[in-house]
């Protein structure tokens, strides 16, 4: 071998671990949760978990090929700090579930892909352009279809026939969008003989105070608004609405089985495990701003037989064919 080419070999053979060091040290992408609530919750951290077993069909193990950073605010005032600790992250991608936290990282970043998920009217909210192509660093998976919600009125009926009055509970500072879902419900309550009013809480407080106001004349009952501050307090929602022995009627599956009467929506799990399939297409180059938003595949009726008993109601034989699942 000439000399050139034998320093030539060695030159090349001394790079090998060099560009093996390389590769072996690619960071590891790296997905941000912004998460309005705590640690200790347990819906909470079923979501979460449903999103790391969305990846791991994947191939994206939490730990051995991903990092998945949560972070937790227990107030809503907390989340604008959240938001910017995760920017700080520099993360490949954001999973933020709720209106709230999706406005907290935009207000924060338009340039790291955001995927939401639990968001209501996304277009009304100025998150995206259109449902098509979204544009920006933004896309997602809407939670409800605000037109079905007079669905809870026509269910509740069937159930509790004497109801003559239902109040629509929500936060106006979480779900700014209620209108979409209030118009929806009056038209089924006008229909079906039921009252209905809405009942704007902050609170936990004021949640009290509303349903104890409520409770005051009979024949009433509580419709919960497809909003992450009522899935926040569902649990005190639905003590209080024990303790006056009032119905309750909810958008997700959870709540029937921590005790509503009524459930029927969509089950917030299902849209994390969608969006995994949107960060593993983000991880591999796609851009945020050209996958379309996604509306809800499947809505779930779920009824709470135990409650039924105790609040006195029967529910009918061909409600029970209907229901998804039956909570004896």
């Amino acid at each position: 071998m000439r000399r050139r080419e034998f320093i030539a070999v060695l030159g090349g053979a001394a790079a090998w671990p060099v560009a093996v060091y390389a590769q072996q040290a690619k960071p590891m992408p790296r997905v941000a949760v912004p998460m309005l609530g705590g640690p200790e919750d347990v819906e909470g951290q079923s979501l979460v978990n449903a999103l790391k077993q969305g990846l791991a069909v994947l191939g994206w193990t939490h730990g051995a090929n991903i990092r998945i950073d949560v972070r937790w605010a227990d107030e809503m005032s907390k989340l604008p700090k959240v938001a910017k600790e995760i920017v700080e992250l520099h993360p490949d991608a954001i999973v933020a579930l709720g209106t709230p936290a999706v406005k907290a990282m935009l207000h924060e970043t338009h340039t790291i892909p955001i995927v939401f998920t639990a968001v209501t009217d996304p277009i009304g909210q100025g998150l995206v352009e259109n449902f098509t192509h979204p544009g920006g660093n933004i896309t997602g998976f809407t939670t409800f279809e605000p037109t079905v919600s007079g669905k809870w009125v026509e269910v509740l009926k069937e159930i509790a026939p004497e109801t003559t009055r239902a109040a629509v509970i929500f936060n106006p500072d979480t779900a700014p969008y209620y209108k979409l879902y209030t118009s929806s419900i009056e038209t089924a309550g006008a229909s079906l003989s039921v009252k209905i009013f809405e009942a704007p809480v902050r609170s936990r407080v004021e949640i009290e105070a509303a349903l104890s106001e409520l409770a005051q004349q009979p024949i009433g009952a509580v419709i919960a608004m497809s909003d992450v501050s009522m899935g926040i307090h569902h649990d005190w929602i639905l003590s209080v609405a024990a303790h006056y022995h009032l119905p309750t009627v909810f958008p997700w599956p959870f709540a029937a089985k921590d005790g509503s009467l009524i459930a029927y929506g969509v089950d917030p799990a299902d849209g994390n495990r969608r969006a995994a399939g949107y960060v593993d297409r983000i991880l591999k180059g796609e851009k945020p701003g050209d996958m379309p938003v996604q509306t809800p595949t499947k809505y779930e009726l779920v009824l709470n037989l135990k409650t039924a008993k105790s609040l006195k109601l029967t529910v009918p034989p061909m409600l029970l064919a209907r229901a998804d699942e039956v909570i004896d």
